[in-house]
């Protein structure tokens, strides 16, 4: 029973530092990049643990860099993960931020833009609009054409037409023309988040109780062998001790009635001999 009882907890040990080695299990591309654990994963290196795929990163080995795709746009590098914020900054490697604002459809993902977003529309004009009221997008405008970011509540010129109207973090600045600025992410609602990370660790806690309780079921189960066992031999041995007290005492009652007969005949041979000594003086 305790080589049994060894070996179960042997094997709960093994499989719990087997499945936190798996939850807590990080990598990352190559040094100086984001560490990716769940709910990311590396595809081809990491178990999804059943995820949307969209959160599966690519090693660019190339460049060095960890990306994500999209299939509205395409790739983004991945500049940080922050898994207590629940936050994934992403890098254009076009370096056109508005590109990305103007065709990414998150509404397809679990992902939703980290800061608060306000809806503009994106304005394609032939003529230059007066740079002192409007900032013209470098990375959108070419020659012939040109693309600003404006509220939609504006009165669209006579040489514009509307491309979208989209919610986005931000209309465009020439003061924020970073190919970062405001490509902060989220994943899931607050209660999504917790009831993937609750369903992901209750699942080994709810092996390790089947373990537990099936573990506890044997040691019961033998241990009513054991007593089982234990008291049929007590039966036998109260049988065996009730046989041989009465043959004890019966031996012990021959004995004694012998002895008690033996002596009683040797007092009477002395008074025999007695009256046989005072009749011959």
């Amino acid at each position: 029973m305790h080589a049994f009882t060894f070996f179960i907890l042997f094997f709960t040990s093994i499989f719990l530092e087997t499945q936190a080695s798996n939850e807590n299990c990080a990598t990352m591309c190559t040094h100086g990049t984001p560490h990716i654990q769940f709910p990311f994963h590396v595809r081809g290196q990491q178990p999804d643990h059943g995820g949307d795929p969209i959160y599966g990163l690519d090693c660019n080995n190339t460049t060095k860099t960890t990306t994500i795709h999209f299939q509205s746009y395409g790739d983004l590098v991945v500049k940080s993960i922050s898994y207590d914020m629940k936050r994934l900054d992403l890098l254009d490697p076009k370096s056109c931020v508005h590109e990305v604002f103007l065709n990414l459809n998150l509404s397809l993902t679990p992902f939703q833009y980290y800061y608060v977003v306000k809806e503009h529309s994106y304005l394609n004009c032939s003529v230059r609009l007066p740079p002192s009221f409007f900032s013209e997008i470098p990375c959108l405008s070419g020659s012939g054409y040109h693309v600003y970011t404006v509220p939609p509540s504006l009165a669209v010129p006579n040489s514009c037409k509307v491309v979208k109207t989209v919610p986005i973090p931000f209309g465009y600045s020439p003061y924020l023309s970073d190919n970062s600025f405001g490509l902060g992410l989220t994943w899931g609602s607050v209660g999504d988040g917790q009831e993937e990370t609750e369903s992901f660790t209750m699942a080994p806690v709810k092996v390790i109780c089947i373990i537990l309780i099936f573990t506890a079921a044997v040691l019961r189960k033998l241990k009513r062998q054991q007593h089982f066992i234990e008291g049929e031999d007590q039966v036998q041995v109260e049988k065996l001790s009730g046989d041989y007290r009465p043959l004890k005492l019966e031996t012990c009652c021959n004995s004694d009635l012998k002895q008690g007969s033996s002596q009683g005949e040797t007092v009477l041979d002395i008074k025999i001999m007695k009256q046989h000594k005072m009749q011959a003086m």
